[in-house]
């Protein structure tokens, strides 16, 4: 248990590394501010000390001491300021840093959608799995060193005034620095359940909320609550069972302190008149290093949670990606015809193949019409073609090349797709047709927009290119989200596009109107309609029909 805790650990560290200056400002800073109190208490303890021994705290007793106090007085709560300020920072860049990882390790292993994964666990690991990180660098690494270095600075301090003094003292506080290891593997098996528990919950919320209508059809509202119900029931009894792990750990803790504070003041009572002054200092430098060690005890359940929200996150992050990338890539291919060469493929082993010896050629400049009903693999042939999945046998080319040569990020600037289910995100038009060009001005919008004819009803709006399309793009009618999405097809500079049933949900008149649009927006490239029939109004110079996993002509 603790070898896979420090592995997963370990990991995390790696993946901080880019912000390793912030972290280790972060901890130096606390470092500074623990000694501070240190050295505020020490001081303090050293003026009493000195007072009783004069009699005073006033007249002559302490005067040095208390002088001194004045400057760390000023100096600690700034250096808590700027330990509060850097540590926040450097983990606000980390967790930044580990969901731009994340997500690309997503977009990398489920390239064609979420598909079987449970979207509400995803959505789970990507925000509280990766903020439960945090307690690894605020609640566990910070505090730690902060707490070493309070033992190291009482062992020295007391260790000029008396071994055996710095002994009675600082070995139960040394016991406390080593309460979180010691409590991690048995707070990892819970921190274990609950992040398990948080992603059942928030799938059993999340995908009932995704197909609402479906629920509601089949009045199944009340199974869908019940089963939130037991989740939630679920999650909060592992949670409480953290909480018990963390009140043992703090009370064990706080125990430890104690007993240092007990150690402090016998010793003085053994040493008499002549020892006085020493207890004193250690019981001031006792009760300072409360601050920081009283922290200890629950960073083992800090560890334990972040151990187990690694965990989850590189189980997703480290699933085999459908296609791979070649280690040494083919050169460019200078030209786009595509060829479709005795493909074979299954989705899954246990499947019946879609296709058996898949066989297709697009020349350059091709317009190719692709006819089939549903499951005839019309769009598994996109998502070859697109590098989102890898045939079984035969090849797929590209100007020559095999894809399996080419990285797909180059294959996927050759060729572009419009999907039937291909969605307006919650953002600006603007910003949803730069996801096809980020690099594009506002004249190749309206371009786009324009050869999409749609560029009239965005010119009309207020704010023109900077309106918000709303949740998948609930602004607009379902005839003008198709043709921003075209637009956004149209932006790329791909020279091959799979138009996969564009016409997708839109009624007669408007996907007649859609496919007119489509002869011309999309003149000049090679073009693969995926449809299960035509309409007269697209002018293919191939017509092939899916049969069998194979294509023949067809005459319509």
């Amino acid at each position: 248990m603790i070898v896979a805790m420090v592995a997963v650990l370990g990991r995390v560290l790696g993946l901080w590394g880019a912000r390793g200056g912030w972290l280790f400002a972060g901890v130096t800073v606390s470092v500074v501010s623990v000694l501070l109190g240190l050295a505020l208490m020490a001081l303090a303890g050293r003026g009493v000390a000195d007072g009783i021994h004069a009699g005073t705290l006033f007249v002559g007793g302490g005067g040095l001491a208390f002088v001194m106090l004045r400057g760390v007085v000023v100096a600690r709560p700034v250096a808590r300021y700027l330990e509060r300020l850097v540590t926040h920072e450097a983990t606000f860049r980390a967790l930044a840093d580990t969901r731009v990882w994340f997500f690309g390790r997503l977009a990398e292993r489920l390239p064609a959608g979420i598909g079987m994964r449970r979207m509400g666990d995803l959505l789970g690991r990507l925000v509280s799995d990766v903020e439960a990180l945090d307690g690894f660098y605020l609640r566990a690494l910070v505090p730690g060193a902060a707490a070493i270095a309070a033992v190291l600075g009482i062992a020295v301090v007391l260790g000029f005034a008396s071994t055996a003094l710095a002994a009675v003292v600082v070995v139960p506080l040394a016991l406390a620095l080593l309460l979180p290891p010691l409590l991690a593997p048995r707070a990892a098996r819970v921190a274990t359940a609950v992040a398990s528990r948080q992603g059942a919950l928030r799938a059993a919320v999340v995908d009932p909320l995704t197909g609402m209508e479906d629920t509601l059809a089949a009045n199944a509202e009340a199974r869908a609550g019940a089963r939130v119900a037991a989740e939630g029931a679920a999650l909060a009894e592992a949670e409480r069972r953290v909480a018990r792990e963390a009140a043992i750990g703090g009370a064990a803790g706080a125990v430890l302190i104690r007993l240092a504070l007990l150690g402090a003041l016998g010793w003085g009572l053994a040493m008499g008149a002549e020892g006085m002054a020493p207890a004193v200092l250690a019981v001031f430098l006792a009760v300072a290093s409360a601050e920081a060690l009283g922290l200890m005890p629950r960073a083992g359940a800090s560890i334990a949670a972040a151990a187990a929200a690694g965990a989850r996150l590189f189980e997703a992050a480290d699933t085999a990606p459908p296609v791979s990338d070649p280690a040494t890539p083919a050169a460019a291919p200078i030209g786009h015809a595509l060829g479709v060469e005795a493909v074979r493929f299954a989705w899954t082993p246990d499947r019946a193949p879609v296709f058996e010896s898949l066989d297709l050629d697009v020349p350059e400049g091709a317009r190719v019409a692709l006819l089939g009903p549903s499951g005839s693999g019309k769009s598994t042939l996109a998502a070859l073609l697109l590098k989102l999945a890898a045939p079984a046998g035969g090849r797929i080319t590209l100007g020559g090349v095999d894809i399996a040569d080419l990285p797909a990020a180059l294959v996927r600037t050759r060729i572009a797709c419009l999907t039937q289910d291909a969605r307006l995100f919650d953002d600006t038009i603007a910003a949803n047709l730069r996801i096809a060009d980020p690099g594009a001005d506002d004249a190749a919008l309206w371009q786009a927009l324009d050869r999409a004819r749609v560029g009239e009803v965005v010119r009309a709006l207020p704010d023109g290119l900077a309106t918000q399309c709303g949740e998948a793009g609930v602004r607009f009618s379902g005839g003008q989200a198709r043709r921003l999405v075209l637009a956004r097809v149209l932006l790329s500079p791909a020279s091959v596009l799979i138009l996969d049933e564009p016409a997708a949900g839109l009624d007669a008149a408007n996907e007649r109107a859609f496919l007119e649009t489509l002869e011309s927006a999309t003149a000049g490239r090679s073009v693969i309609l995926i449809t299960h029939r035509l309409v007269g109004v697209e002018r293919p110079t191939r017509i092939l029909r899916l049969v069998g996993g194979r294509a023949i002509p067809a005459a319509g």
